[in-house]
Formats: structure tokens, C-alpha cells, sequence
């Protein structure tokens, strides 16, 4: 009987355990974006030139947030480019309005525990965007594919050699 328990006991571990790995991995979803947005198609040049991250994401190395590049940006190359496009149409409504499409994030970090987030260091130590965002450049369709966790960012510290007091990440 106790080990019949034990197996049991051990049973409810184990779901609870996949319930939490697919709420995890549910997080892994691409959301749908109000205009339809290939990074791959952006990045990849016929030459194999590459447009950096920060080209569109242009507040990645000043500020704590990397931020979704405004209609401004988009309409920069679009008011010559694709302009027959029913997307590239949508997002010149929105310019003209002087709104932003409502997008949606796709990485975020939990804030818990006075948590702070900067990309400016690391870009600075020339980490690169797929280290913790994944190959976006080779993505037609962008989904989160790490789960940003202390553990994960520790770990990377680590392997880094980069301080892991808790002073670097929380405040």
C-alpha cells in the first residue's frame, strides 16, 4: 500500500510537473499580429547582406527596451516598397493616422521581485539578439522560442562569466 501511494503521490508530481512544462511551452505560441510581418523576408537580402536588429529596433542600444519600430520607420522604406501591398496599405493608414498598429509582444520577461531588464549591456558585450530571441532572421512568422527564466539568464551569466549578483538583475 505505501508504495502504492508512493506511485500515486509521484503520479500528481509528474502531471503537475507536464501541466506546467505546456503552460510553459504554450508561451512558445506566435501570436497574431494585427499586420502580417515576415522578418525573414526584411533580413534577408538576394546580396546575403543582412539588416542588423537595431536598423528597425533602433532604441535596443539606448534604452531598457529594444521597442517595436513605429509606422515612421516602416514607412521610411514602404512609401516606395511594396506600396501595392494590401499589409503595406494597412500599415500606411495607420502612418497617415499617426498610430502604430496594435502588436503584439512576443518576449517579455516576468517582472517579479523588483526585476530590471536592460538590452543596452548586452549589446554592448556583443551578445547577439538569437542568443536569448531566437533565429528571428530565418522566421517568416515570429514566436517565442525561450522562456526567459532567472534560471535561464543565470545559467548564461555563467557560461559568460558575467556577475550573477542579484543587484545586476534586481533593483
Amino acid at each position: 500500500m505505501p508504495r502504492l501511494l508512493l506511485f500515486g503521490f509521484l503520479g500528481v508530481v509528474v502531471c503537475a510537473a507536464s501541466g506546467f512544462v505546456l503552460l510553459e511551452l504554450s508561451n512558445t505560441s506566435a501570436p497574431a499580429q494585427p499586420i502580417a510581418f515576415d522578418h525573414w523576408q526584411h533580413v534577408t537580402k538576394p546580396d546575403g547582406a543582412q539588416l542588423e536588429c537595431t536598423f528597425c529596433h533602433e532604441h535596443a542600444d539606448k534604452s531598457a527596451h529594444a521597442t517595436i519600430p513605429n509606422t515612421d520607420t516602416c514607412m521610411g522604406c514602404h512609401q516606395s516598397i511594396k506600396t501595392e501591398s494590401p499589409e503595406i496599405q494597412e500599415l500606411a493608414d495607420y502612418a497617415a493616422r499617426h498610430q502604430q498598429p496594435p502588436w503584439k509582444r512576443v518576449y517579455w520577461i516576468e517582472a517579479e521581485a523588483n526585476e530590471f531588464f536592460t538590452h543596452k549591456p548586452h549589446i554592448r558585450a556583443s551578445i547577439e539578439c538569437e542568443t536569448c530571441h531566437g533565429a528571428v532572421s530565418q522566421s517568416h512568422t515570429v514566436k517565442r522560442e525561450t522562456n526567459l527564466t532567472m534560471g535561464w539568464c543565470v545559467d548564461c551569466h555563467k557560461q559568460r562569466g558575467a556577475s550573477v549578483d542579484c543587484y545586476v538583475c534586481h533593483r
